[in-house]
Parts: structure tokens; sequence; C-alpha cells
């Protein structure tokens, strides 16, 4: 199945709701980063949360950037996502392995630890709008929850999930967010409530063949669903030599005529997608000039 996201609402646009199914979104990730199964689970959750958060950003340009910074083993996560269904991150500890749960799954609160997660939003406007919340559980999905609660005044619920096979590779991913606006009345929001709390896990739904639309027709199917828009999601990074060139060029000349001078060509790594760039001698001097000239001009 091609990794999408539907975007619907329903209790006559009181509540507006997001589904994704990500399991090759994920999997890239876990190419790109050779995640350990634990860290797989938790980078795919906050993909798959991004993913779903860029989409409610209008702006074409508009990027929503998650911070996650724990005290746990695996330290911390960055996660970008844009309005057009695209999303990158990494974890700073990426082969980190911790003991299961007793109960069999893995552990990604142990693994993440307490700390705090930040989001911004960049609207393209002069300051973006930033948000900082203490995580109550490093699970990601009741961390998302708590903070469009607190820093956004939207009361939501937040489900999301990543299965990882024996081989370690992505069996299922996905997620689901609902959020209620101002009008919803209090009865929907009860009975919200008690389906909430006996709904199946994201991934056993998923792994019952069901459907972004069929999870949001389980959560949301009593109260008038109406899916307004469906668009593929996909682990994709922007880097590019030129992109490595620019950030090389922004580092002081003294640095650059060491590289030089150590005659050996340098590999630049993309952090978001461990796409390597190398530079050799010759590229070094070009980017020395570059720096030298632009100093002349501003003189």
């Amino acid at each position: 199945m091609t990794d999408y996201m539907i975007r619907a609402t329903a209790a006559d646009d009181s509540i507006r709701a997001f589904a994704a199914t990500t399991r090759q979104m994920v999997e890239d990730a876990r190419l790109a980063h050779d995640t350990t199964p634990v860290c797989t689970a938790a980078l795919g959750r906050l993909l798959t949360g991004g993913v779903m958060i860029g989409s409610m950003l209008k702006e074409d340009k508009a990027l929503v950037t998650i911070q996650v910074r724990g005290d746990g083993p695996a330290g911390g996560m960055t996660v970008t996502a844009d309005s057009h269904f695209h999303a990158k991150g990494y974890i700073n500890n990426p082969h980190v392995n911790i003991p299961l749960k007793s109960n069999g799954k893995l552990d990604v609160s142990g693994a993440i630890g307490r700390g705090t997660m930040t989001v911004i939003r960049d609207l393209g406007l002069k300051e973006p709008y930033v948000g900082t919340i203490d995580m109550p559980s490093g699970e990601i999905a009741e961390d998302l929850t708590y903070y469009f609660a607190e820093s956004e005044q939207v009361p939501s619920s937040v489900g999301l999930g990543v299965l990882v096979d024996r081989d370690w590779s992505v069996k299922q991913a996905g997620g689901f967010i609902l959020q209620l606006l101002p009008a919803t009345p209090d009865e929907v929001i009860d009975s919200l409530e008690k389906k909430l709390a006996n709904v199946a896990s994201v991934t056993t739904m998923l792994e019952e063949g069901m459907t972004p639309e069929d999870i949001l027709q389980e959560l949301l199917g009593d109260f008038g669903l109406s899916v307004m828009e469906k668009n593929e999601v996909s682990f994709y990074c922007g880097c590019s030599s030129e992109r490595i060139e620019k950030a090389l060029i922004s580092i002081g000349p003294e640095d650059v005529r060491e590289m030089i001078r150590d005659g050996e060509p340098i590999e630049v790594g993309c952090q978001f997608c461990g796409k390597k760039y190398r530079f050799d001698v010759p590229d070094l001097e070009r980017i020395l000039k570059i720096q030298t000239q632009g100093r002349r001009n501003r003189k």
C-alpha cells in the first residue's frame, strides 16, 4: 500500500481529523539512519505525527520542525515536515538498544526519557511560532496531545504506532490526530472519549488491514465523517551538493584552508537523510576563492 494520509471532518465540522499510513516513509528513515527497532519506533512515531502536522500548514513554503530533547540513551530527535506531505528526520543515537517492556512492547519512553518537546512553525514571516512543553511521557503521541492542549489550546487526541518485524524492517506504521473545535457539543465529546478509551492500538488496526479511512470511520463514523482530501506522503530530504557547498562557504576561510592543507578530500553527511557528499581539494580551493572574493566585495 502506498503511504498516504487523509483529512476529514465530523460532527458538523466541529471535529477535524487526520489519519495516515506511513510504513514506507518510516522504512526509508530506518534505512537512511540504520536504526535499531526502538529507535525506528521512536523516530517513526515522530515522523508520522510531523507529516500530519505539516499538512495543517497552508502556506506554500511553510515548515514545521519538532525537536525532542530527552535524557534517555537515544538522546533526542528532530523532524521537519512541509505543507506538501513530506517529512524528514533523525535521531541522535540511532543504535541504542534497550530491553523490551514487561508487556513485550518496544520501550520508546525508556529510550527517549524525560525532557522537552519544541514545535517550531515557520510560516515565512519575520518570526516563527515556537511552543515548548515538558514531555509527560516520552511516548510521542501523548506528548503531542499535551502539546496541542497546552501550547495551542486545541483539545486533541493523537494516536501513533510503528510495528517492527523480526528482521528489523518496518511492518506497519501510521497514526491519527483528532482535534475538537470550540463548537463541538458536549455529548459528542463524551461519546468520543468513550470510543477512544476502548479503541485498539494503531498498529493493531493496521495489522487487521484497516486503512486510514477505516480508522477514522471506527473513531468518528457515528458523528457523520466526511473525508475532504487524500494525499501521498513520503520521507523526503531536499539536500544537494549545492546546499552543502553553501554551508561550507559559510564557515570561516581558515577552516577551509586547513582542510586544503590536509590534502585529502572531505566527506560531509546530511543529518536528515544520511546522504554523503564528497569535496576534493580543487572543490575546497574553489570554495576558498568564493569566500575570499566575498570578503573583498564587502569591504
